[in-house]
């Protein structure tokens, strides 16, 4: 289970599927994220809670970059992408016969990435581009918001003449019309229309008058989007 606030609405989701819930995935401690771990620890007596955080509730299994664990015939991956918070963690899940999962958190979003609340861009640089952008790019993003069609729009405001944003940004309002979610996204794809992946195209670049430092691109991006107000 990744849990966010309510864990009865986990916990009912389990039963319909008719598994059992033995172990937690909590990306960072924030309240939106783990807030449901304290009451799903007390409904489920014996849960193992993994995540990179002391601050985060019924923490009984702290985790480190690239640690291995397995739930089931599923190998899990810890990856440390601190910035947003400092200990935050992503989770590559791999099984036999089916596509690799990353469960980004608040690092990783549809077109975006996270604040930088506790971290620098030098961090973020290495989480998007080191870590989360070397992993196979049929790889399934499955982030922590639906916050697809804002990061899209201010995508869209770097680079204009992006056709494969202007594809996503279509297939994302068609979608939210139907209520549908518009996550996962692949690597793939936002490495083609996410300008926080995108920060060695010359026309992200160009955006920020960084020239190829892309760190420093990176720091201005995010600058310019918590700014952004179309």
């Amino acid at each position: 289970a990744v849990v966010s606030t309510q864990s009865t609405g986990v916990l009912t989701a389990v039963e319909k599927a008719g598994v059992t819930v033995t172990q937690v995935l909590t990306t960072h401690h924030h309240h939106d994220h783990a807030g449901g771990n304290a009451e799903l620890s007390s409904l489920k007596p014996g849960l193992t809670f993994y995540g990179g955080d002391d601050r985060i509730p019924a923490l009984n299994k702290k985790v480190a970059h690239n640690e291995v664990f397995n739930i089931g015939s599923l190998k899990v991956t810890c990856l440390e992408t601190p910035c947003h918070t400092t200990g935050h963690i992503c989770y590559l899940v791999e099984g036999e016969g089916a596509r690799p999962a990353v469960f980004t958190g608040d690092t990783l979003f549809t077109g975006g990435c996270g604040r930088f609340f506790e971290g620098t861009a030098p961090q973020m640089h290495r989480a998007l581009i080191d870590i989360l952008g070397s992993l196979p790019d049929e790889t399934l993003v499955y982030c922590g918001h639906e916050y697809a069609l804002q990061n899209l729009r201010f995508a869209l405001h770097v680079e204009p003449g992006n056709v494969a944003l202007q594809a996503m940004i279509a297939e994302c309002e068609g979608k939210r019309e139907r209520c549908e979610p518009t996550v996962p996204t692949t690597i793939a794809q936002e490495k083609s229309y996410n300008p926080f992946m995108r920060v060695g195209e010359l026309g992200v670049q160009e955006f920020t008058a960084c020239g190829s430092d892309t760190i420093e691109v990176m720091r201005v991006l995010r600058e310019r989007k918590d700014n952004f107000k179309g």
